[in-house]
């Protein structure tokens, strides 16, 4: 059975978060196995953007 598991980066909306640093950083997880799985966005208090991302978990002995 596949197990995964699940990491969330948060990027606020600030003049200093561009959408270059978002890609840097997502291209950097991906490298690392992890896949974007949804987005949420808000202009509320200025929360920006939630990436949800998971990757699956290797384990020693699994059989499939």
């Amino acid at each position: 059975m596949k197990t995964f598991e699940y990491d969330i980066l948060c990027f606020p909306m600030t003049r200093k978060t561009s959408l270059t640093d978002m890609q840097a950083s997502l291209n950097a997880k991906g490298a690392e196995g992890w896949e974007v799985v949804s987005i949420s966005s808000s202009d509320f208090a200025n929360v920006g953007h939630t990436v949800f991302l998971k990757r699956e978990t290797t384990t020693i002995g699994a059989t499939e």
